[in-house]
């Protein structure tokens, strides 16, 4: 499968903020926009090895197989995370220990992927089962519940509901802030909010990063108590749920907003991550120079040249890293109390964060693109049903494998429209050398296929791309127009979604 253009260069590629052969090979860079750097695929091949090197005390009973009776569902979703955690090693500096922690208790997919880059498509997706290419749910201003297919879909946390579940959340599960009131028993603010306020500087400190009309677009640290948080409140509540009595299996939703922006989080979590010692993404000065005009039309480059003009780039990256691991904390705390808690051994923990998240990596920023950036994020399986503790699975899988997944590890039957796969066999055998690809879209007709080694991507007006990630984890390299991958494409091409419907509802002007 590999290109023999390619023959050769596994092993030469350097890392560690050195300049590699390939690139020597093309032209010596300009510089590097920053120092220290890093490359970020660099940590991940340690996940495999060492995820699940400890698991925290008062814990063990979490790794029980599956059992007769239905085992209750803990649903964990992060808002905008990237793989800028500990056990995927997206980032040296990251500190994610309870993250961690869940890994080294149940199976980490190392290459997991969302449907879409953005919340509304990928949080559809996720809970209704079904392809943003099959229902048209392509961007985050559609109202899902007005789709002609989805308008009675059943949802993820209904089909529990209707299989004897009670089904309870609170945060922000489904994107916005209705918390779809069908899909719950009970939801916590109410059943039209799905969390909290958030809390804002006064309007006359705004913007903290001084970026003018920054908007969302900001980041700094604040000077309240984490309990001041909603983040904070939503664990507290869910953390209430967990020790209430149960006549019947629950399935208890926790949704995290932060890292989404605004960067707002208490100061000590700025203070982890000292701005002299911080490290940066290693950056290609004319990465977009070989992606096609869709692809860099999805570039927001306006907000890279922001951050570069107002030298934000640095307290962008430590605003970002203090997010998530505020977020990180809150995971925690709910993570503590189902282990001291009557539920213990018989839930199923699921973790997963919506899409991925640029900072400055492809001169992009925020999600939206097609690039692995924004579509790799964080999944994990433990509790109930999940043996082999502490594994990692290589094999890519798509958050749209979660409804069909859970289906299974509960004893649910599964739904005729679901479009995407159980997960057990790999729960039970993570090193099953199976070959698979998967799908992200970000808008009507342009997809990316990710199979374990390569990235294609095929957009509307037929751009291509193709990255092989046994050499070039940063997607540096487009060898799209390589004659010896031909092959290659037409593999990859195959995994293509052949339905690609109109918007539905159509987008706004």
């Amino acid at each position: 499968m590999a290109c023999p253009f390619l023959v050769g260069l596994a092993g030469k590629v350097g890392y560690n903020g050195r300049v590699c052969a390939v690139a020597a090979s093309k032209e010596e860079k300009k510089g590097s926009m920053q120092s220290p750097s890093f490359s970020r695929r660099e940590f991940m091949r340690m996940a495999g090895a060492g995820v699940g090197a400890a698991a925290l005390g008062g814990c063990a009973t979490l790794r029980t197989r599956r059992q007769a009776a239905r085992p209750n569902v803990l649903f964990m979703c992060i808002d905008d995370l990237n793989d800028w955690t500990g056990c995927l090693g997206g980032h040296p500096d990251a500190r994610t220990p309870n993250i961690d922690r869940l890994a080294s208790q149940g199976v980490l997919f190392t290459n997991a992927f969302c449907a879409a880059p953005a919340c509304n498509p990928s949080r559809t997706a996720v809970l209704t089962g079904v392809r943003p290419s099959t229902s048209g749910v392509y961007i985050n201003k559609q109202p899902w519940r007005e789709n002609a297919m989805l308008r009675d879909a059943v949802t993820m946390p209904q089909h529990f509901m209707a299989h004897g579940y009670t089904a309870l959340g609170s945060g922000k599960i489904f994107h916005g802030l209705d918390p779809d009131p069908p899909s719950w028993d009970a939801y916590w603010p109410s059943m039209t909010e799905a969390m909290p306020p958030e809390l804002t500087p006064p309007k006359e400190l705004l913007p903290l990063n001084g970026i003018p009309d920054a908007r969302q677009f900001d980041w700094g640290p604040i000077d309240v108590s984490n309990e001041a948080m909603a983040d904070w409140q939503v664990a507290d509540w869910v953390i209430e749920q967990l020790h209430r009595p149960y006549d019947r299996p629950f399935f208890l939703g926790c949704g995290i907003f932060r890292p989404h922006l605004p960067w707002y989080v208490p100061r000590e979590y700025f203070d982890m991550y000292p701005l002299e010692t911080l490290t940066l993404p290693n950056v290609k000065e004319d990465d977009l120079d070989d992606v096609p005009p869709m692809g860099r039309a999805m570039a927001r480059t306006h907000d890279n040249a922001r951050v570069l003009k107002y030298g934000q780039w640095r307290e962008a990256v430590q605003g970002y890293l203090a997010s998530i691991t505020f977020a990180d904390a809150c995971v925690g705390r709910v993570l503590d109390a189902l282990a001291d808690s009557p539920y213990a051994g018989n839930t199923v923990v699921v973790l997963w964060s919506d899409h991925g998240w640029h900072l400055g990596e492809k001169l992009h920023w925020r999600k939206y693109a097609l690039w692995e950036e924004a579509t790799h994020n964080v999944l994990v399986f433990a509790g109930a049903g999940v043996g082999n503790a502490g594994m990692a699975c290589d094999v890519p899988v798509s958050l749209l494998d979660l409804y069909s997944t859970l289906n299974a590890l509960c004893g649910l039957s599964q739904r005729e429209e679901l479009e995407g796969d159980s997960l057990v066999p790999l729960l039970d055998d993570p090193a099953a050398g199976v070959e698979r690809a998967v799908v992200t879209t970000n808008g009507w007709n342009n997809h990316s296929v990710r199979s374990r080694d390569w990235r294609y991507t095929r957009y509307a007006d037929g751009g291509e791309e193709l990255y092989d990630h046994r050499s070039d984890p940063l997607e540096w390299w487009n060898l799209a127009g390589e004659p010896t991958c031909t092959g290659v494409k037409r593999e990859l091409a195959g995994w293509l979604p052949k339905e690609n419907a109109p918007p539905d509802p159509p987008l706004p002007a």
